[in-house]
């Protein structure tokens, strides 16, 4: 007998899945700490503010955690681009370190670990949405969360329960635990986006058509569902409360063409190109991994999990990054199936250094274009010479910038342009005038920075602004941005065109003609539904 056959074998805790998942979070943080204040105010960061100063269990364009997310930055860190994407880069490296756990929960060790967590940190998708305040950087962290302990409730199923060490102060074996804190993370989960119901649908399917089927007769299955509920109740409440107003603006999406709408086949290939394309054959190893080998059958769930979420987004016709927030589970699986590959297939092991080597000169090359690194007249030389196009998800877009940089930049001629119109009035038209923009980011960019330039708060009809109504003013001055004079005339007594908005980085519908609108035809309360703008 081998006297050190019962002699556990030793590793190196600091190469081990999660050692090296916690060097990989801190870069991610890092990187995006140094970067991230380098350009300025993101549309959407502008709104997300806003609703921050009107909290709400619900907002008819997104779930209302971003608007706390919004409000807790400011409170805790103040208004400075870094404070206000402290969180989202936070998140960003939490997600890198979930990666690294979902690869020891799936058997790999350290050099899956390192690929799983250098794919993730590679993905351009994931570069830009963790430098922005937005639900997009939490939105991959609470579906990551949902599959860790759905895979540790498979593990450990039910029927071994009466054998499971249980936590000493409850009476709940530890499998069925982890379906509580499935739901929590759940319902945390649609507070944050509601896309995570597709997943959460896809997942139950991924369940039902799997040997884990064996989970729908725990009864702590159907509690986490129960928890998930509850905690989403609120903002199912809201909706009920507003006449569904999600369901209305999405509606209102389709039906006018606002999205680019992808084949199959361009979605797909999206897929590929947002999460690198040297990176493709790791996250098709995942899907490989859960569905045909014999050492991740038991997550065979997640495969189809995968197929199913997949094919949801394309049958509705999502916007190609709504699928982003399922890849780290592809990359874990993977990267531990090509692990098991190389230790098998020694003269393939130059692999373990050539592809992370290529992954990382790839990245190089595409940084500049997803997180602002270079000055702008730098970065546009310098996509003019790698031949990249900025990719396009809506119609309207025309920037030759992309939008996440384009709509940054743009905010400084509008104010300064709004506050010359505005101080061009006499005092007493003044004290009366309103500033009405057509769209959420002209009226966030207005009541962020609108202060410094001596103006009043901004109305808007789009989104959660037509909500919010038009404060206290009446009609009688109102200084219009990005509305045509013939629609301002259909409601004004008077319109009178003043300067132009005209930046070079700016969409087609952010150039245009400031208005005066003197005297609404009626009183603005009274038409302000008929004004309302829900796309």
């Amino acid at each position: 007998m081998n006297v050190n056959e019962n002699i556990p074998t030793q590793t190196n805790k600091w190469l081990s899945p999660i050692a090296i998942g916690l060097y990989f979070a801190v870069f991610k943080l890092l990187l995006h700490f140094t970067f991230n204040s380098n350009y300025g105010y993101f549309r959407d960061e502008l709104y997300f503010l806003a609703c921050g100063e009107h909290l709400a269990w619900g907002y008819p364009d997104h779930s209302p955690m971003v608007a706390l997310m919004a409000k807790t930055s400011r409170v805790l860190l103040g208004d400075s681009l870094f404070a206000i994407r402290f969180f989202p880069a936070l998140a960003g490296a939490f997600k890198v370190f979930l990666t690294a756990v979902l690869v020891r929960e799936f058997g790999g060790k350290a050099f899956a670990a390192f690929l799983a967590c250098l794919c993730v940190l590679c993905a351009p998708i994931y570069l830009a949405i963790d430098n922005l305040l937005s639900m997009n950087s939490l939105e991959p962290v609470f579906w990551m969360l949902c599959v860790y302990f759905a895979v540790r409730a498979v593990q450990n199923p039910p029927e071994n329960s009466s054998t499971e060490i249980q936590n000493p102060k409850s009476k709940i074996p530890n499998s069925s635990i982890n379906w509580l804190f499935f739901g929590l993370f759940a319902g945390l989960g649609l507070m944050n986006k509601h896309s995570l119901v597709f997943f959460g649908f896809a997942l139950v399917a991924g369940l039902l058509l799997t040997q884990t089927r064996k989970v729908f007769l725990d009864k702590y299955f159907w509690l986490g569902g129960v928890i998930a509920f509850l905690i989403f109740l609120p903002n199912i409440i809201w909706q009920v409360q507003n006449d569904f107003a999600t369901l209305e603006l999405l509606q209102n999406v389709q039906k006018t063409g606002k999205n680019i709408v992808m084949s199959p086949l361009q979605f797909i290939v999206s897929q590929i190109l947002g999460m690198n394309p040297l990176a493709f054959p790791v996250w098709l190893a995942g899907i490989c991994f859960f569905l045909f080998n014999k050492n991740g059958k038991r997550f065979r769930f997640l495969g189809i999990a995968y197929l199913v979420t997949l094919a949801l987004m394309i049958y509705l016709k999502a916007k190609d990054y709504y699928l982003a927030p399922v890849y780290p589970m592809l990359f874990a699986g993977g990267a531990v199936l090509l692990e098991h590959l190389l230790e098998k297939i020694r003269v393939l092991r130059f692999v373990k250094y050539a592809f992370p080597a290529l992954l990382i000169a790839l990245t190089i090359l595409i940084i500049p274009t997803v997180v602002p690194i270079l000055p702008i007249e730098t970065l546009i030389n310098y996509q003019e010479k790698i031949g990249f196009r900025p990719p396009r998800s809506e119609t309207a877009q025309t920037s030759p910038l992309q939008q996440i940089f384009g709509d940054q930049l743009i905010w400084q001629e509008m104010l300064e342009k709004t506050a010359e119109v505005y101080n061009s009035l006499s005092e007493q038209e003044r004290a009366k005038a309103g500033i009405f923009a057509s769209n959420y980011g002209e009226a966030g960019a207005i009541d962020f920075f609108g202060a410094k330039y001596g103006l009043p708060k901004a109305i808007s009809p789009h989104q959660s602004y037509f909500v919010w109504g038009p404060r206290e003013y009446t009609g009688e001055i109102l200084i219009l941005l990005g509305s045509k004079k013939e629609d301002a005339e259909k409601n004004c007594e008077s319109v009178e065109e003043r300067t132009e908005v005209n930046h070079p980085y700016s969409d087609n519908y952010e150039k245009y003609k400031i208005l005066i609108c003197r005297k609404t035809k009626k009183p603005l309360a009274e038409i302000w539904h008929s004004l309302k703008h829900w796309n």
